[in-house]
């Protein structure tokens, strides 16, 4: 698979899909090859039957994304269509992220932030350690930040922490995160990558019909209701009920012993 670039690793391991971003000298911060890549990564994968799960997490001890790779600014945001260009690469990204049909969970150690808590917040679980370190510095910066990233954390935090992110710009610990709705879980630092790995071996094993048709619902959901396909929700629903899954379920249950799910 062409990821474009180094700085973007991706590995498959026990039907998880692995997005590792490797710019450890940057504190792991988004490239423009770097937000052109991920999309390609994650296609891939959603057409890979044998991934179920997603995993997000920086390369190192440092940071999870510390935001954009404002270094490239000068180069690749010097006028105003290559800002436009910059922008449309960061919001394919993030949409590919926020749509993808897979369960996605964002590991994050160390810094989360500008850039990545986008990317954080794009995935459906986010799951901290206790040194991780959170912030919006746009407003440090004189950045504009455009509407649909400021509804996905109103989406996830509410209008007031929102507010206190973007005006104060200051960083949050892992435990305000928590209160703020930002991340599901904090856990130790040491304890991050097996916490992590055991959640998604965790949702591996459940249905993959049951799991996208509530995923799609998830995605619907947060559509304006005019654009919601309820459709297609409920003809995923239908296909659960109609799939050798769902009769699976039902054996393991009454055998009482774990039912071996594929998806089908």
């Amino acid at each position: 698979m062409d990821t474009l670039t180094e700085k973007l690793i991706a590995r498959k391991e026990n039907h998880i899909g692995w997005i590792i971003f490797n710019n450890p000298a940057r504190h792991n911060a988004v490239s423009l090859d770097m937000w052109q890549a991920l999309p390609i990564v994650l296609d891939d994968y959603i057409k890979d039957p044998e991934i179920r799960v997603i995993i997000l997490r920086g390369e190192g001890e440092k940071a999870f994304v510390a935001g954009a790779d404002i270094s490239q600014f000068r180069e690749k945001r010097s006028s105003p269509q290559a800002v436009l260009e910059y922008n449309a690469a960061a919001d394919n990204a993030t949409k590919a992220l926020q749509e993808c049909c897979k369960p996605t969970i964002a590991m994050i150690r160390g810094y989360c932030i500008g850039g990545g808590t986008a990317i954080a917040i794009g995935c459906d679980i986010r799951i901290a350690s206790d040194d991780a370190r959170f912030a919006v510095p746009a407003a440090k910066l004189g950045l504009g930040y455009r509407f649909s990233g400021i509804k996905r954390l109103i989406d996830i935090a509410g209008p007031s922490f929102t507010a206190e992110i973007f005006f104060t710009a200051r960083q949050f610990t892992a435990q305000e995160a928590l209160q703020m709705n930002i991340v599901n879980r904090v856990v130790t630092a040491g304890e991050l990558e097996k916490y992590t790995v055991d959640y998604a071996e965790t949702i591996v094993n459940n249905a993959p019909l049951t799991i996208a048709s509530i995923k799609r619902s998830i995605i619907e959901c947060l559509k304006n209701p005019q654009d919601r396909d309820l459709a297609m929700c409920h003809q995923m629903v239908e296909a659960c009920f109609a799939s050798e899954d769902y009769k699976e379920g039902q054996v393991a249950f009454m055998e009482k012993r774990k039912p071996i799910f594929r998806g089908r």
